[in-house]
């Protein structure tokens, strides 16, 4: 039976962990037999995985990651392999009897039982990782799948307090890429009015501006980066942004100093009370969850997957404490995963229930950052450095004096048996000073990062095409261009 997220929302913790439970038995019993990695990984490591039965038995499974998705030249095949792959004599062994007896009950009554299952599981969708730190992984989605992006678009939108009146403007460039195809889903499946821009590469920014202004749009989704950019070049024509009164960002971290810097640039286009949230979002769990306040984290979906922390040994950690996010799908079918490191550090969960929006669904910490933003520098003979490329963010956008910028990690000389160096390019502000920008940011980027970076300035058009921002489909903020 189908729980309505608002009876999710109210749920204690103890019957969302019963109902995850539920959901892991079933996960275990019937769809790991189905699906060729896990079934074979679990058997090869002698583990009777239909003794599974609760979220803390999950604990006694081995971990999975990207690496063992990612295809090879011996096994170009891999992502295949993550995809569940259910037949006849599958079905009639693993499904439970009450579900088989519903079944025969239907086809009794003439009904498509071919037709159903293939909604189910036949996969008809395919989004691609976005490449950050490894090639474009596939994750394929059934018509099941394709509402269940449905279903959690609408969950988006309520927390972040959409209603039907709203219109929405999605920035989201056009790519087979989960943030597009989410937002899209989230606007249609909540009866909103919208528009699908695209993004400045297909409906361009000229144009995506005067959409806002004309249809009077009440909330906007962009990439923060780029709708910094849109919302920058629309106070310099004194555009009427009066009707948005909510930013939703995604695709990107969003820092407190960009979140500042957008709130004055919606102020000066008359959006005085705009509410500016965020979304975390994996491919590989099919879906974003959101803040539906801005000191708030984001909101899971309990019925949907089971989210835990783990320590740099692999150990859970504890409600409230930092560890690397690890999901385990519940609810999707198509591609999936169990236990599934991604890579990325929260500060913790929060399950008490939200002191903004009441809801009772356990909470990602806003603070989340991912691994493959450290990197390691080569900056002196002496030792490689580790540096949290996150501070790029929080440091420059404190700069209200800068228009723009970019990271570029390079060679001295660029000559690849040199050590490591970092560029900034700055674009300033109208009227800023350079020599006071360059002699300040220098000393706040040594100090968050003991690096001392070569900045540059350029003029704002010629940084722009140098981010991509109107031709790419996500902006070119940091650029490692070292040698392989």
């Amino acid at each position: 039976m189908k729980i309505s997220w608002q009876t999710i929302g109210q749920m204690p913790e103890e019957n969302l962990k019963e109902m995850q439970n539920e959901k892991v038995r079933f996960l275990m019993r019937t769809l790991v037999p189905m699906h060729p990695f896990y079934r074979k990984l679990y058997e090869q490591k002698g583990i009777d995985y239909r003794k599974i039965e609760t979220v803390d038995d999950l604990q006694k499974l081995p971990f999975s990651s990207k690496y063992d998705i990612l295809p090879t030249d011996e096994e170009p095949r891999r992502p295949r392999d993550f995809i569940l792959q259910p037949n006849e004599e599958l079905i009639k062994k693993v499904y439970p009897k009450s579900e088989l007896i519903k079944m025969l009950a239907k086809k009794i009554m003439g009904k498509n039982i071919k037709e159903e299952l293939e909604y189910e599981y036949k996969p008809v969708h395919t989004h691609f990782t976005t490449g950050r730190s490894t090639n474009q992984i596939p994750f394929l989605y059934t018509r099941h799948d394709l509402d269940l992006l449905k279903e959690t678009g609408g969950r988006l939108f309520q927390v972040v307090g959409a209603i039907k009146d709203d219109i929405a403007l999605n920035a989201f460039p056009y790519a087979p890429h989960l943030a597009f195809w989410l937002a899209f889903y989230a606007i249609t499946g909540s009866g909103v009015l919208g528009l699908q821009s695209g993004g400045g590469k297909i409906l361009g920014t000229e144009k995506i501006m005067a959409a806002v202004e004309k249809m009077k749009a009440t909330i906007l989704i962009a990439i923060p980066g780029y709708g910094y950019h849109l919302l920058r070049i629309a106070a310099g024509k004194k555009k009427d942004f009066s009707a948005l009164k909510i930013f939703v960002s995604g695709g990107e971290r969003l820092s407190p100093g960009l979140r500042a810097k957008l709130k004055e640039l919606l102020a000066s286009l008359g959006a005085k009370d705009t509410r500016i949230l965020a979304t975390y979002a994996l491919t590989e769990a099919k879906t974003a969850w959101a803040q539906c306040h801005e000191n708030s984290g984001y909101h899971l979906y309990p019925d949907l997957e089971f989210i835990e922390l783990v320590d740099k040994d692999g150990n859970r950690v504890k409600a409230g404490e930092k560890g690397e996010i690890v999901y385990t799908n519940l609810g999707w079918r198509g591609s999936m995963v169990i236990r599934y490191r991604t890579g990325d550090i929260c500060d913790g969960i929060e399950y008490a229930p939200c002191q903004y929006c009441g809801r009772t669904v356990p909470r990602l910490n806003y603070n989340i950052e991912r691994q493959s933003d450290y990197k390691e520098f080569h900056l002196t003979k002496i030792k490689g450095e580790l540096v949290n490329l996150n501070v790029f963010y929080s440091i420059i956008n404190e700069f209200s004096e800068i228009a723009e910028w970019q990271v570029e990690i390079g060679k001295v000389n660029n000559d690849p048996f040199e050590l490591d160096e970092i560029r900034i390019n700055i674009a300033a502000e109208e009227g800023s000073d350079e020599r006071k920008i360059d002699h300040e940011l220098g000393q706040r980027l040594f100090s968050g990062l003991s690096v001392a970076p070569k900045i540059r300035f350029y003029k704002l058009d010629e940084l722009t095409k140098m981010l991509g921002l109107d031709s790419e489909l996500k902006e070119k903020r940091i650029i490692d261009a070292r040698p392989k």
